[in-house]
């Protein structure tokens, strides 16, 4: 079989595959081609209202989140040199062993 024979049997399939074209058809373009219904633009409102509820929701909880989520540091620590660095409190005489 040679090149010219392959390409063949791909047009062929090609032409094949499609349906034929009747005149009353018009390609799928009718009287109502293009035409939107106001069923459609309704739908399309509610969406942008969503969206808009959605982008304030967001806006919202994202003021919310911290600058960063590491630990705060307590005032003691800063300036008490004597607590320990663990965090823990101070060992003071009411400390249990």
């Amino acid at each position: 079989m040679t090149l010219a024979g392959a390409d063949q049997a791909v047009v062929t399939v090609a032409l094949v595959a499609q349906p034929p074209t009747r005149p009353e058809d018009p390609g799928g373009q009718g009287e109502d081609f293009g035409k939107s219904s106001p069923v459609g633009l309704l739908v399309l409102l509610l969406f942008f209202v969503a969206v808009a509820f959605l982008v304030r929701s967001m806006t919202k909880h994202l003021k919310r989140v911290p600058a960063s989520f590491d630990p705060p540091e307590s005032e003691e620590s800063k300036q008490d040199p004597a607590a320990d660095p663990e965090g823990g409190p101070p060992a003071g005489p009411d400390a249990k062993p």
